[in-house]
């Protein structure tokens, strides 16, 4: 079956530094604004540049997102040419299909990218946060002729946290560096690729028989090899949520700067989710919030200040969140604080209870349990 695009979306990393949130759950599955996970992001954005044949490659704690995801039925991805596919690891007569690296997991999945035939192959992450029409990124594509492009962004944090890379005068690629101390390139990579299919077969087929990734091996083979490498410059909002305090920061951002990701926008680029089905949300005495996203079934008694609640929160009388991230189900109990606190879901919270922290802190009723603050799940 021939299609133009396919779509490669990487979801199987562990997310260790965003430990304790992934210790059940991946990455991409985290609750991102209250409503949304971030795999929401990449799923809305292929459905709203209308690539429809989308191989999802999971490996770590896959169930809870291939339950949420299932078809793709919330992001208008179950279609009958294409659709959503779950790429797992597998063992054939060669042995067991473990992925141990970016590239390695592509390649160990190029039987879905021949038996679709496509002449391009995007790879994706499942878990950054932005809003992008990947045609923008195929037509930067084709006018340079590349073999294949990168998509790189100017970041708002500091460059050493990402693939950095250097372009000439007629904006190709010719140089990277990987998470360097002392970056000498303007632009970092968004570790957005889109191959055409035979350099992505080409140049997988020499790579390293262990793990091997895009940023620390494939980019700098390319360079080296003389690949053609073109850069598609990302204007919009973009933040890699990999650590606690970039997941925090994100989600602030929406409250301080909202004209950033235009979340309400549902005319240009809407992110869609898989709906919850609740209740509109319930604000007892409003005069308490102030900057807050609120999501829905949620009963709200106390105050609220520059904070994100998803589904189903309950902050009863007398209780104050401020600078806090709230995940579904969550219950303050009655006169509790709370401040700079990450609390993650069907943590319940006691009465009286002071959880105040200068940094995000993450908390859960066993570590709650610990600081004499909870009960047992």
């Amino acid at each position: 079956m021939k299609t133009e695009t396919i779509a490669m979306v990487l979801v199987g990393g562990k997310g260790s530094r965003l430990r304790p949130i992934t210790e059940r759950k991946a990455k991409p599955a985290v609750t991102f604004a209250g409503k949304y996970r971030l795999v929401d992001f990449v799923l809305s954005n292929l459905a709203n540049t209308m690539i429809n044949t989308v191989g999802i490659i999971t490996q770590y704690e896959p169930h809870s997102l291939m339950d949420y995801i299932g078809l793709g039925s919330s992001w208008d991805l179950d279609v009958a040419e294409g659709g959503v596919h779950f790429l797992t690891p597998y063992t054939d007569i060669d042995g067991e299909k473990w992925q141990k690296g970016t590239a390695h997991a592509i390649r160990q999945h190029l039987h879905f990218v021949r038996t679709h035939d496509p002449a391009y192959v995007l790879v994706l992450s499942g878990d950054h946060i932005y809003k992008m029409d990947y045609r923008d990124l195929i037509k930067t594509h084709e006018k340079k002729g590349a073999d294949f492009t990168i998509g790189i962004f100017t970041p708002h944090d500091s460059l050493s946290r990402y693939g950095v890379l250097t372009l000439d005068k007629e904006g190709f690629v010719e140089g990277f560096e990987e998470k360097p101390d002392e970056p000498r390139g303007d632009y970092a990579s968004m570790g957005i690729y889109l191959f055409n299919r035979d350099t992505l077969e080409k140049i997988l087929a020499n790579g390293l028989e262990e793990g091997f990734d895009f940023g620390r091996d494939i980019i700098p083979k390319a360079i080296a090899e003389k690949y053609t490498i073109g850069a598609h410059e990302f204007q919009g909002y973009f933040r890699d949520v990999g650590t606690i305090e970039s997941l925090y920061e994100a989600n602030m951002d929406l409250i301080d700067h909202p004209e950033r990701l235009m979340l309400n926008d549902y005319k240009n680029l809407p992110v869609f989710t898989r709906s919850s089905n609740l209740s509109p949300h319930h604000v007892i005495k409003k005069h308490g919030i102030a900057d807050a996203l609120i999501s829905d079934g949620c009963m709200i008694e106390g105050k609220i200040r520059r904070s994100v609640l998803s589904g189903s929160v309950i902050v009863k009388s007398g209780a104050s969140v401020e600078g806090s991230l709230l995940f579904a189900g969550v219950v303050v109990g009655e006169g509790a604080k709370v401040k700079n606190a990450i609390v993650l879901e069907e943590t319940v919270i006691l009465p009286d209870t002071e959880l105040v922290f200068e940094t995000p802190t993450v908390i859960d009723n066993e570590r709650l349990w610990d600081l004499g603050g909870g009960r047992r799940a």
